[in-house]
């Protein structure tokens, strides 16, 4: 069995192209104001995050001030600055959920996923734990979404069989068993 050899590209060549698909963007949704969120949406897509230099060169791109586009980043909760693991948990801690006894949930991933007190994202950046304030689903309280999937009335013997499958769902990609 031959292993796959990652090949380092040059940073520059790297960085270009990383500013070439945000050139992309700026075409397909247009160098105006109004399409500066649907532009960092994109590029969050493309990144799981929002580096500061495609901050930089968007507001470049869209004739904006750095930091009116920071400034958009930063206020909505749907972007984020830091880098992000491939599943993001949120845990839900609205008044429902927290009274159902999220706190074990929470304590229980945190130690599954190896992470210490205030680090969110584990070190091999397959996941990133976070505790939001509602989710609006309350009557699925405990309640947890890993990406744009919602799992209710989690306990933590149920979150250990989802990430368990998930686990196993990243081990047949990487031996090219994934389910079709």
């Amino acid at each position: 069995m031959s292993q796959a050899v990652a090949v380092r590209e040059p940073a520059q060549d790297a960085a270009g192209r990383r500013f070439d698909r945000i050139q992309q963007l700026v075409e397909e949704y247009g160098a105006s104001r109004s399409a500066l969120i649907p532009i960092l949406q994109k590029a969050q897509e493309e990144y799981r995050y929002l580096p500061e230099e495609i901050l930089t060169f968007i507001a470049t791109a869209l004739d904006l001030p750095p930091s009116t586009v920071f400034g958009v980043a930063t206020f909505y909760a749907q972007f984020s600055l830091e880098p992000v693991g491939k599943y993001v948990i949120k845990v839900c801690d609205g008044t429902a959920c927290h009274v159902r006894k999220n706190q074990a949930l929470i304590s229980s991933l945190r130690s599954r996923l190896g992470l210490k007190e205030g680090q969110k994202t584990t070190s091999d950046m397959r996941y990133t734990l976070e505790i939001v304030s509602c989710i609006g689903a309350c009557a699925l309280a405990p309640a947890v979404v890993i990406n744009d999937r919602v799992y209710g009335q989690m306990t933590a013997d149920k979150m250990k069989a989802v990430l368990d499958e998930i686990e196993r769902a990243e081990a047949a990609v990487g031996d090219g068993k994934e389910e079709q």
